[in-house]
C-alpha cells in the first residue's frame, strides 16, 4: 500500500481547524484499518483515530474526542482527519498508516504501512 497526503498540515492558531487527507493506493487482500497517528516533539508516537475498511470508527484517543473526526471516502480511497478547536498540545507530525485487522491503533502494533508525515503546528 502507498499513501499520499493531498492536503498536508501547516500552521494554525489555537481554536482553528485543519483537515488532513490521505489517499491510499495499491492492492491488498487484507482489509486494513487506516489510522492517523501523531508524534509531538520529544514524545512518543500515539494513535489519534482509526477507521475500518467498512467505515466504522474503531478508535479515537481521549485527548481528541469531540474535536477530531476521522472519515473515509471509499470511492476516492481517501481517509480524512477533520481537526477542530486545535490546541497547542496538538502540535505534532501526523502520519497515516495501515493497521492489520489483528493490530491495535491504541497500542501501536500490527502497523504494516506508513505514509509520509505532515507537520501540524498550533500556535497559542
Amino acid at each position: 500500500l502507498r499513501f499520499s497526503c493531498r492536503r498536508g498540515g501547516g500552521l494554525v492558531q489555537a481554536g482553528g481547524s485543519l483537515r488532513l487527507s490521505c489517499a491510499v493506493s495499491g492492492y491488498t487482500a487484507v482489509d486494513y484499518t487506516i489510522g492517523w497517528f501523531r508524534q509531538a516533539p520529544g514524545k512518543g508516537r500515539e494513535g489519534v483515530s482509526c477507521i475500518s475498511a467498512s467505515g466504522s470508527i474503531t478508535y479515537t484517543a481521549d485527548s481528541v474526542k469531540g474535536r477530531f473526526t476521522i472519515s473515509s471516502d471509499n470511492a476516492q480511497n481517501t481517509v480524512y482527519l477533520q481537526m477542530n478547536n486545535l490546541k497547542p498540545e496538538d502540535t505534532a507530525v501526523y502520519s497515516c498508516a495501515a493497521v492489520d485487522p489483528r493490530g491495535s491503533c491504541q497500542f501501536l502494533y500490527g502497523i504494516d504501512y506508513w505514509g509520509k508525515g505532515t507537520l501540524v503546528t498550533v500556535s497559542s
